[in-house]
């Protein structure tokens, strides 16, 4: 049986991709709520048997075509949202990496209807999910062949 999302019993494993091609990372907006409109990473949940690099690789390519290779970890994130009881309405633990892209220009799709490349300074201008600016920082540095 499949656990709900919505009040957990515990977090939901996530991994996410930072895809970085010529100075610029590929960035998604959000199709649905939570955070509807607002600029991440594509990434989804890590499924029974997979490893996280698996994950995130898995979902680069299902939500935008894009193929990478993991160059390392950025970091990751805690998303938690309470109702207004302050009752734990969500909460998914996200894993992020930085990849160079290999293939693919990046497709919308129903999940991330908007995909773009951006430099740090228009990633920097977006609306993007809570914590994302420091994962970013970290990946653009780890792209540059920075630590």
């Amino acid at each position: 049986m499949t656990e709900s999302r919505a009040y957990p019993t515990r977090p939901f494993l996530a991994a996410s991709a930072a895809v970085f091609r010529r100075g610029e990372v590929l960035l998604a907006s959000r199709g649905r709520p939570p955070f509807l409109d607002v600029f991440t990473l594509p990434g989804g949940l890590v499924e029974t048997g997979e490893t996280l690099e698996e994950a995130a690789l898995r979902e680069l390519h299902e939500e935008t075509g894009v193929r990478a290779r993991i160059i390392g970890l950025t970091g990751y994130s805690d998303v938690i949202a309470r109702d207004d009881e302050g009752k734990v309405k969500t909460h998914f633990l996200v894993v992020s990496f930085a990849c160079e892209w290999i293939s693919g220009e990046g497709e919308p799709g129903e999940e991330l209807p908007v995909v773009r490349w951006a430099t740090p300074e228009q990633a920097a201008a977006l609306r993007l999910t809570p914590n994302l600016g420091p994962i970013l920082d970290r990946g653009f540095a780890l792209a540059r062949g920075g630590a």
